[in-house]
């Protein structure tokens, strides 16, 4: 990892340098939001001073707007690996998938199936449960409990010539287990059904290539990629042409903006700019061999998906030394390819909640609870226990920060016995 600078990394993110109190915060609570560099703070500022203002006007701020606008699509297009044309921005990947969801309705018979599965977030649960109103059938897939993986054979009796959509997380917000979409996509497409994928908590970690996935529809969140606040999806042109959105009746019925309700989130897409060059620059440090920019997003995110592997034996290792730590997941480090640095876990005695406390209490700021994914929490058990403690790596996290939770676990078990 000589080529992963990540004092450099560190130095562009402002919050990792605040002092709390007397403490330099830890940020593990990433896949609820990650910190931004200082160029994404920079970029959303400058937007509001020399270029605020509605799209398609005729003058000068307007038409920068407008810019901004083609700038944004065809950024995240190299960072999805689609075409500007088949980018929809919006609030976020929830208001998203309700909006797909209630568009793909409008075709769908009673009887019609859609598939999702217990290791989701509910934004990609619930959307498709809304579609039972209509006459749909929602079928549920189970996962391993051992392994916390998909259970791919159930998926498979799942699927019939009446399923229509497959909701997937690429890889799980709680419990990190990375599905294997390419072959979900080649099931659900051997029946005639479109694929709907989730791919917020997976798209810090790894590159994306929705044409190598050939899914239908792909959606993310800038805030769990280093960015502001704004949702994002890819859908296949035929498709988004194909189907019907809702939309006020002025609004352009081109595509892809008859897909994007209301005004954009300008400032936003001027930090999610800045958020995707920003992982260019890191990608031309792993690599000066990049030719352009979308390559240099993959390897920006290789070279953070190898980063993370480390971080990621380095924690687990540490937690499985921990009396009382029960870990859910892919444990076995030579399956962490299969799995992102994002660890769900349990601690006897105490709840999540308390010890997520005791762990602000100390600067190092995790989550607790079941983080939307209630299917999972359910099926594990510990629901009704407050669901589990998650801890989420990320490249810009060190082993120094791993040990300081290790050894606060630690304090923490010792102060109980």
């Amino acid at each position: 990892m000589a080529s992963f600078d990540i004092d450099w990394i560190r130095s562009q993110f402002p919050a990792l340098s605040q002092d709390l109190g007397g403490y330099r915060p830890v940020f593990f609570d990433g896949p609820g939001g990650t910190q931004v560099p200082e160029s994404v703070i920079d970029a959303m500022s400058r937007y509001l001073v020399t270029s605020n203002a509605n799209a398609h006007g005729a003058f000068a701020t307007s038409r920068r707007t407008d810019e901004l606008i083609a700038s944004a699509r065809g950024a995240v297009a190299d960072f999805l690996g689609c075409e500007h044309d088949e980018v929809i921005f919006g609030a976020n990947m929830t208001t998203l998938a309700f909006a797909f969801s209630r568009a793909m309705g409008r075709s769908l018979k009673p009887g019609d199936e859609i598939v999702v599965t217990r290791l989701d977030h509910y934004a990609n649960v619930s959307p498709w449960h809304a579609l039972e109103e209509v006459g749909a059938v929602v079928r549920v897939v189970d996962f391993h409990v051992e392994d916390c993986t998909l259970d791919i054979s159930d998926l498979e009796r799942q699927l019939s010539d009446r399923t229509r959509v497959v909701a997937i997380g690429y890889a799980c917000n709680a419990v990190g287990t990375i599905n294997d979409v390419a072959k979900v996509v080649r099931l659900a497409h051997a029946v005639g059904a479109l694929v709907f994928v989730d791919a917020v908590h997976y798209a810090p970690h790894g590159p994306i290539d929705v044409r190598a996935l050939d899914c239908d529809f792909l959606a993310c969140s800038a805030y769990k990629f280093f960015g502001p606040h704004v949702g994002v999806l890819f859908g296949k042109r035929e498709h988004l042409a194909r189907l019907q959105p809702y939309k006020v009746q002025p609004a352009a019925d081109e595509v892809p903006f008859r897909w994007e309700t209301g005004t954009l989130n300008h400032e936003g897409l001027a930090g999610l700019i800045a958020t995707i060059d920003y992982l260019e620059e890191l990608g031309r440090r792993v690599s000066a061999s990049v030719e352009n920019r979308r390559k240099a997003l993959v390897a920006a995110m290789e070279a953070s998906r190898r980063y993370e592997r480390h971080l990621s034996e380095r924690l687990i290792q540490g937690l499985s030394r921990i009396p009382g730590v029960t870990l859910y997941g892919i444990t076995d480090s030579a399956r962490f390819d299969r799995r992102t640095p994002t660890v769900g876990l349990t601690l006897a005695g105490r709840t999540p909640y308390a010890v997520a406390e005791q762990l602000g209490d100390r600067g190092i700021f995790t989550w607790h609870g079941n983080f939307y994914a209630l299917g999972l929490t359910e099926r594990l058990g510990v629901e009704s226990k407050g669901g589990l403690l998650r801890i989420g790596l990320l490249a810009y996290n060190t082993d120094e920060e791993i040990d300081r939770l290790l050894q606060a676990l630690d304090d923490i078990n010792a102060a109980s016995a």
